[in-house]
């Protein structure tokens, strides 16, 4: 919310500076996020009125004028504004003014210059010269009574400052300046003006028929008729210079009274073109299908959700929301209807958000409202019309009130020790009624409670802890005594086995790969494809249509990453990110951290695309591949030894992924994307992936001393035929380990993979493929022997010929 200082102090005037008021609002639970001058510095300039204009001799555009700045002689100042005319009062920069800096952020100063051969002693300003606003189209003109001389900071008010508050939702009350203005008051013990409303004299009886048909929709509903008003009469300037300080441009007369008093009071109200009413109003919930135009041009649909003030024709207006089109005021307007209502907050929460936009009513009213002053509000904004578009013929109606469902606040409770204990500060219970005494607040007393009955104008004082909040807002929460915490405090200290988050990114970086970090919203569409979730995790608010389900997956977000970098011509990219994914689980329990029904394990997931290393002269270029990615996996979970064994995965090629296990628990999924995700991701390569648990990848195992061999290794090298369908190297290895070597074996590594020429059919029956393996044997006790050597190499071919079908290449 903005607003200018000079309004609020007419409401509530403290004795504090600028900073002082913004600081304490602040302290008080009311964020100014900004104070902004209305204008920038600037000096020597003042009001000047042109009293001669004449064709400059040697330049078509310019103009050679007289101006009267109430000095003893008229200056000569040459100008080339379009609309520079005799009789006009405009800005005036004296020889000697500093103007406010231009793009070059350096001030601009103004100095006796010759322009075309006419010298010049000043300069007429513009808005956007003056950084005012940015209508570069002429002079500005101010009001013909503006004094001559006179400080144009002075005569605009420019010494001023603009307030921005970023309020909480429970802040309602204090979206208006008269609001925030009592806040001030209770805060500073400063005087309150509290305004008062004349009553305006009804000329007639003339009422407009309104039945309230949704008492659960409209608690209050005031009008009145006024007639034959000028919809063409001007704006004040005082009226337009407010407006637009609060961020609000101004429209007509009529509107910028309705918008004026919402800003003053916090009161939203709507001006109906009484003529264009057909028959009399009906306040109710909307009929599915039913439509409206509305004053900003778009066109909605409503439903039975969604309250509507409608004639006996059509809607008019979306309640609490914005007005119709049909209804809306015009130049050719003679008589007005002027409604204030109260709607239920409730009713109008986020009811403008299905249509995309809000309003600065609906901002209001869904947080609650004032319902017990729409009728002086009325009087105010009727005074206001009358003043500014009143006729010698204008007659005002009546005001017909209608409370139907007034909303009742219950009495709220607050108990001085919880007070004292939720605050961490010792209060007396004098200080805590004195507190909410402050803030206008009806209390009753007794030993240790203090009872309170909130205003009309506090929606947000539900339960004791608002009191107490209250309370803290008006005692300072700067003035809370700083306590250290009593508890023994002692750093956690993470177990040997175990590496930390942190570490594993270093890990994972070392290897080349960058982190990424992305939205755990994702597309819907991901979801099914990627992981073949068929019921994902829908939000119920999404910040964007491609963003409408929680992941249960890493690999879409890498996805997107991959594309958006080739995208961009990068030739190799290597990512990964650490993050949560979000699984559907009956099994999971509400606790502190779980949410029943939903399980949010946290994952590590890396891809990898183009070469497998930089360009270097080492050696030549190739792509990255499977075992390049698997070879990473190994290195992350080293020491610890993951077996890879053949799988399915939604997101990955059938014959080119595996699953990892680790101590016959699956962790994850290594693989390359599959041909028809490549195909729709439109990708010249396709990317290998891995995706893994977090936890099995932080735990390691601790380092054990073990003693170097004191005897010589012997290797020896075996080849085997074995069946061309036998392709996991675990399996391999296995039967090898499970050989009874004696404990000789060492060491064993697949170091050559041989296909005879002839074969031609790997699928074929019979087809086979040789084996190359390096065993390496040693003994603790002694020097082997041959026989020993034979033994365990013998071993290890009977278990590869038991286990694999395996035989002896020869």
């Amino acid at each position: 919310m903005q607003f200018p200082e000079s309004w609020l102090r007419e409401f509530c005037n403290p004795p504090l500076s600028t900073e002082q008021l913004a600081q304490t609002l602040t302290m008080a639970g009311l964020e100014v996020e900004e104070l902004k001058p209305v204008a920038p510095p600037f000096t020597k300039i003042v009001v000047g009125e042109i009293k001669e204009s004449a064709q400059h001799p040697n330049a078509d555009r310019l103009h050679v004028c007289q101006v009267d700045v109430g000095q003893a002689e008229l200056l000569t100042i040459v100008c080339g504004a379009p609309n520079a005319r005799v009789g006009i009062k405009v800005p005036c920069a004296l020889v000697g003014a500093e103007l406010p800096p231009g793009e070059d952020g350096k001030p601009f100063l103004i100095k006796v210059g010759k322009l075309r051969g006419v010298e010049s002693y000043g300069m007429l300003c513009s808005a956007r010269e003056l950084k005012l606003s940015n209508d570069h189209g002429g002079l500005l003109e101010l009001r013909s009574d503006a004094p001559l001389g006179q400080n144009i900071r002075e005569h605009l008010k420019l010494d001023d400052t603009l307030f921005t508050l970023k309020l909480t939702p429970n802040l309602a009350h204090c979206l208006s300046v008269y609001g925030v203005a009592r806040e001030v008051a209770a805060l500073t013990g400063a005087p309150l003006m509290t305004p008062s409303f004349s009553v305006v004299k009804a000329g007639g009886a003339d009422t407009l028929p309104v039945k309230v048909s949704a008492p659960d929709l409209c608690g209050r509903f005031s009008g009145r008729i006024v007639r034959h008003v000028n919809p063409r009469a001007s704006t004040p300037d005082w009226m337009v210079e407010r407006l637009a300080r609060c961020g609000q441009r101004s429209v007509t007369a009529l509107v910028d009274i309705s918008n004026y008093v919402m800003f003053e009071l916090g009161r939203p109200s709507h001006i109906f073109d009484l003529d264009k009413i057909h028959g009399g109003l009906n306040v109710r919930w909307g009929k599915p299908g039913e439509q409206l135009k509305l004053l900003n041009g778009n066109t909605v649909t409503v439903d039975d959700q969604v309250g509507v003030i409608a004639d006996e024709a059509e809607v008019e207006s979306l309640a609490g929301i914005m007005g119709g089109d049909a209804t809306a005021v015009s130049d050719n307007t003679q008589n007005i209807y002027v409604e204030a209502a109260f709607w239920w907050p409730k009713a109008i929460a986020g009811r403008s958000r299905r249509f995309n936009f809000s309003t600065d009513a609906g901002h209001r009213f869904e947080r609650g409202v004032d319902p017990s002053q729409t009728v002086e509000h009325i009087e105010r904004i009727t005074q206001l019309i009358i003043d500014i578009c009143g006729t010698a013929d204008t007659v005002c109606g009546p005001i017909d009130d209608q409370q139907v469902n007034m909303p009742v606040a219950p009495p709220v409770s607050l108990r001085v020790a919880r007070a004292c204990k939720v605050i961490g500060m010792a209060l007396t219970q004098a200080q805590c009624a004195d507190a909410l005494t402050r803030l206008g607040l009806a209390i009753t007393q007794s030993e240790g409670i203090i009872t309170v009955a909130p205003p009309s104008y506090r929606f947000d004082l539900q339960i004791e802890e608002d009191l107490i909040e209250e309370v803290a807002r008006m005692v300072g929460y700067n003035n809370l005594p700083s306590i250290p915490p009593l508890a023994p405090i002692t750093a956690k200290v993470r177990p040997e086995t175990q590496r930390s988050p942190f570490a594993l990114r270093r890990s994972i970086a070392a290897l080349g790969y960058q982190e990424t970090i992305n939205f755990s919203f994702v597309e819907e569409r991901w979801e099914h494809e990627l992981c073949a979730n068929p019921n994902p995790i829908k939000l119920l608010n999404p910040i964007a249509s491609q963003m409408s389900v929680m992941r249960s997956s890493l690999l879409g977000s890498l996805l997107q990453v991959l594309k958006f970098n080739l995208d961009r011509k990068a030739q190799r990219v290597r990512v990964f990110e650490l993050g949560r994914v979000f699984l559907r689980d009956a099994s999971v329990k509400n606790t502190d951290a779980t949410v029943e029904g939903f399980d949010q394990p946290m994952r590590v997931a890396g891809l990898v695309c183009g070469s497998a290393d930089a360009v270097q002269w080492g050696h030549k270029e190739r792509p990255v591949d499977f075992f390049d990615i698997k070879g990473d996996v190994e290195i992350l979970l080293a020491p610890r030894r993951p077996v890879f064994e053949s799988a399915q995965h939604p997101a990955m090629h059938p014959g080119r992924c595996a699953r990892v296990m680790l101590d016959g628990v699956a962790i994850g999924f290594v693989g390359e994307l599959h041909p028809k995700w490549r195909q729709a991701y439109d990708l010249a390569q396709a990317p290998l992936m891995f995706e893994l648990d977090l936890d099995a990848l932080l735990q390691r195992e601790v380092s054990v001393f073990k003693g170097v061999a004191k005897h010589q290794a012997v290797d020896r090298d075996i080849a085997v035929m074995v069946s061309e369908k036998l392709s996991s190297h675990a399996d391999l290895m296995d039967a090898i380990w499970s050989a009874p070597t004696a404990g000789l074996l060492r060491n064993a590594v697949l170091f050559d993979i041989y296909r005879p020429k002839s074969a031609k059919d790997l699928d074929a029956p019979g087809s086979e493929k040789s084996y190359a393996i390096r065993l390496t044997l040693n003994s603790d006790d002694a020097t082997l022997t041959e026989e020993q050597i034979d033994n365990a190499t013998q071993a290890v071919l009977a278990s590869l010929l038991s286990k694999l079908g395996a035989r002896q290449r020869t």
